[in-house]
């Protein structure tokens, strides 16, 4: 809530085929290779300015980066080139920060399952800029006149939309018997015990967290000036939604200390 926008430019964007690549190392060496383009393994998927406000891609809102048909084959690497990064606070102050990887040699995500293009068929490939992980504030964050600047370090997830599933749901309070929408509650979803991603309700109350991988995860929510949620068992569904509301109670009041004497 004291971050107006987070802008960021994708440029380009390449997909590694892995028939193509076997040879190759995965691993950080690919970004000090000097590639021919004649034999780099990748594709080019994207390559025009597309200024984006990930603020506004939250709850199920996408923005399409590609759509292309691409050689047959399983695909488990994309390169996504970045510039023109900055954070705008609510207070009107902005902080620009300079990736040179980000614009030269793209930021990696491994596609983990590969997504397999076959012939007359669709493939979905949703990217995930988590921006609370790669946006860190520095100095005070209770306050917005308090965050003197960012460490960026950008955390992107790929996932295939064939095999992943969306989690949704209202987060709510009861007050006075009604109940009331919480805006600004994060959705937190587990998978062994570790943070897998996290989302946030809006001014409805309502959430939804795409690219999960099918299988079973731990969620709760929390937001400030109530009590957190219990952690609740949800399952995920490839290719299907799954609806999970929590409802969340208010923090007692602070009781004030009894008269001395008493």
């Amino acid at each position: 809530d004291l971050v107006a926008e987070a802008n960021v430019t994708v440029f380009k964007v390449e997909a590694r085929r892995a028939e193509d690549a076997e040879e190759e190392m995965t691993t950080e060496k690919d970004d000090e290779m000097d590639e021919d383009e004649e034999n780099s393994p990748f594709i080019v998927l994207m390559e025009e300015e597309i200024p984006v406000n990930l603020l506004d891609l939250t709850n199920g809102n996408t923005m399409l980066l590609a759509d292309l048909e691409v050689p047959q084959g399983t695909y488990d690497l994309v390169r996504v080139y970045v510039r023109g990064i900055n954070v705008v606070l609510t207070d009107g102050r902005t902080f620009d920060f300079k990736v040179p990887s980000g614009e030269q040699t793209g930021i990696k995500v491994f596609i983990k399952p590969g997504i397999t293009v076959v012939g007359g068929l669709s493939s979905d490939l949703l990217l995930d800029f988590d921006v609370s992980r790669s946006f860190v504030a520095k100095g005070n964050t209770k306050r917005v006149d308090g965050i003197t600047g960012f460490n960026f370090k950008p955390v992107i997830k790929a996932s295939n939309l064939s095999t992943a599933g969306t989690l949704m749901g209202k987060v709510s309070s009861l007050e006075e018997e009604l109940e009331m929408a919480l805006e600004g509650a994060q959705i937190s979803i587990l998978a062994a015990d570790t943070l897998n991603t996290s989302g946030f309700s809006d001014i409805d109350g309502n959430y939804a967290i795409m690219g999960l991988e099918a299988g079973s995860y731990k969620a709760f929510a929390e937001l400030e000036g109530y009590l957190s949620s219990d952690t609740v068992e949800v399952t995920i569904s490839a290719a299907n939604k799954s609806v999970q509301d929590f409802l969340l109670e208010k923090e007692a009041a602070e009781e004030t200390d009894e008269m001395d004497g008493n």
